[in-house]
């Protein structure tokens, strides 16, 4: 349409109806609009504080699954290496330590594991002499996954001195071992429930948590210049009795005394025997498969 053609009534000026180019030109996109605001006009919260906290919620949700990763990967080293932890039996710790009465024994197995535990904290307090930032969760992974070895083996034995020994193969008896750590209880054989000897998805939830306020405890461990040694060192002290009393105080009320103790079934070696082969056959496949 020409807008200076002449209008009805005879005049040069712009046709009736007709715009002027400046009202029929496309208004620009403005600057500062959001790209969702230029496509479909809706309105969308506006400037530095709304991208913030868009980059705060993405952040947060990938710290989250982050963690929980690491969480998932601690959790799975400690479920492989706890059917590999050597366990002494009754007749080995009374040949060990002979002439001691079940608490004193177990007062000398709590001993030893609080000096274990406190080696594993300050050997990992020294490693973190200097600070290294990208090295610390590693650091804090090698401790919880020492200390769980430690303390699991110390439970294993205090089960074995009370004469509550579980039933089951030595992987079953590994995993209900396990099971006591993670919810820092002793087991009761009366009660097959309470072994739960299946690494279900409440068990490994309970243990990711377990791990998780370890590590949470463990973080002043990094303190440099040697100070995280000496913290690291008291505090996995003191954890690993705290943990020893509970399991001992369930025990002592199921406790049974050692001369109505039935002997060690003749199969029970031989059981042993055959889970260390299947465990060795194991880690030869693994190491093949890894060597090709």
């Amino acid at each position: 349409m020409n807008p200076f053609r002449k209008g009805r009534k005879g005049g040069n000026g712009p046709a009736a109806g007709a715009r002027s180019r400046e009202e029929t030109a496309p208004v620009p996109a403005d600057p500062t609009a959001l790209p969702e605001e230029r496509s479909t006009g809706a309105p969308q919260r506006r400037g530095r504080p709304a991208a913030l906290a868009e980059a705060a919620v993405r952040g947060a949700r990938k710290g989250r699954d982050g963690v929980r990763s690491a969480l998932g990967a601690i959790a799975d080293r400690i479920i492989a290496t706890a059917p590999r932890i050597p366990v002494r039996d009754l007749a080995t710790l009374r040949a060990h330590f002979p002439g001691l009465t079940p608490e004193e024994l177990a007062d000398k197995l709590v001993a030893g594991a609080c000096t274990g535990t406190a080696t594993v904290g300050a050997g990992v307090g020294a490693a973190a002499m200097l600070p290294a930032p990208p090295a610390m969760p590693a650091e804090l992974a090698a401790e919880v996954a020492g200390v769980a070895s430690v303390e699991i083996k110390l439970i294993a034995e205090l089960h074995e001195v009370y004469g509550l020994r579980p039933p089951g193969s030595r992987t079953q008896r590994a995993t209900a071992y396990l099971t006591s750590w993670t919810q820092e209880r002793g087991i009761d054989v009366a009660k097959p429930a309470s072994l739960n000897v299946a690494l279900g998805g409440q068990m490994r939830r309970e243990l990711r948590q377990q791990i998780m306020k370890r590590t949470l405890r463990n973080l002043p461990n990094l303190t440099p210049f040697l100070v995280g040694a000496a913290v690291g060192a008291f505090l996995n002290r003191r954890d690993t009795r705290k943990l020893a009393e509970k399991i001992r105080v369930d025990l002592r009320r199921r406790q049974i005394p050692w001369d109505t103790l039935p002997d060690a079934p003749a199969g029970q070696s031989r059981a042993d025997d055959a889970d260390d082969a299947d465990d060795r056959a194991a880690t030869s496949r693994s190491g093949s498969r890894v060597d090709k």
